[in-house]
């Protein structure tokens, strides 16, 4: 928990990885006095919903999320976004005597958000067309050979398909000579805020047969013809809403070797290695409150108590 002052505004934080049941623990350890603010990257897009598990309206309407649905496929909505969205958010359903709670499993979006944004220059637009046309011409391979020869170290962590972070890196060091990892971001919470951080914690066992349930609902309730409606809008593989798990592997359909079988079980590995991902990150963020997620009145209490003491 932050540093606590009268004058702050309080935000639980709730995390954990895919298929760990936010949504559900929302719905029962969150019914009153509280609002959500989305921070799963692949829910602001408009359209990406079976694939995403987003909300379904009855939640919604008894519960208010924000953040869903404010970008299209085909827009990059970046971290800085996200941040400047969320704080207005937070002072908009504080004004209303509500708590926000921001909530998914975009541990970059959580963590910026908790910790501030490093002091990187903003995107310079002539740069960024630069790079977007050396991309088409060239290809990422090129760009990603590019960010190897300058910075070994952050191409080290961004895969060549990350288009953003890939192009985002070679921005910086265009603009500024330095890698991005050099603009460090801050070790401490964020001012004017007092954080209540809870995570979602179980076992890799469960958390496949959760990752493998989840797949088999969304092909059930209409994944394909969702991904297809899509493409159909001109929405392709660069477009930044499709790059995520359980849509980019959706274009490999029509390709030799990747029958629908095939196609499901690539969606349950790359969503498990993104689990793993997810937990290394959300285990580096100081004071969490750890919780198996069926342990709902427990969350419940943890945020009242939260809220007791700020009283």
């Amino acid at each position: 928990m932050s540093t606590s002052s009268k004058s702050n505004l309080p935000v639980v934080l709730l995390f954990g990885p895919t298929a760990a049941g936010k949504t559900d623990l929302l719905a029962e350890a969150f019914p009153d006095k509280f609002e959500i603010i989305n921070a799963d990257s692949e829910q602001v897009y408009r359209g990406l919903d079976v694939g995403t598990a987003k909300p379904d309206a009855a939640l919604r309407a008894r519960l208010p999320h924000h953040l869903l649905d404010v970008a299209d496929p085909d827009e990059q909505f970046t971290v800085g976004d996200f941040v400047r969205a969320a704080d207005r958010l937070a002072g908009e359903i504080a004004s209303r005597g509500r708590v926000p709670v921001v909530s998914g499993g975009t541990a970059y979006y959580l963590k910026h958000f908790a910790f501030g944004l490093p002091g990187a220059p903003p995107s310079d637009p002539e740069v960024r067309a630069a790079i977007k046309r050396e991309l088409a011409e060239k290809g990422e391979a090129a760009l990603h050979a590019e960010l190897e020869r300058v910075d070994p170290d952050g191409a080290v962590k961004i895969s060549p398909r990350d288009l953003y972070r890939l192009t985002r890196a070679l921005e910086v060091i265009r603009q500024t000579g330095r890698p991005l990892s050099s603009f460090r971001l801050g070790t401490e919470f964020r001012s004017g805020y007092d954080f209540l951080l809870i995570g979602l914690s179980l076992s890799r066992a469960e958390s496949l047969s959760r990752v493998t349930r989840r797949v088999e609902r969304m092909f059930a309730s209409g994944l394909i013809d969702e991904f297809r409606s899509l493409v159909a809008r001109g929405y392709g593989e660069s477009s930044p809403g499709m790059r995520g798990i359980g849509y980019r592997e959706l274009f490999l359909l029509d390709t030799p070797g990747h029958p629908l079988p095939r196609v499901k079980e690539l969606i349950v590995l790359h969503t498990m290695q993104y689990a793993k991902r997810q937990m290394t990150f959300f285990r580096s963020f100081p004071g969490t409150n750890w919780f198996h997620p069926s342990e709902r009145a427990a969350v419940r209490a943890a945020a009242d108590d939260f809220l007791a003491d700020l009283a």
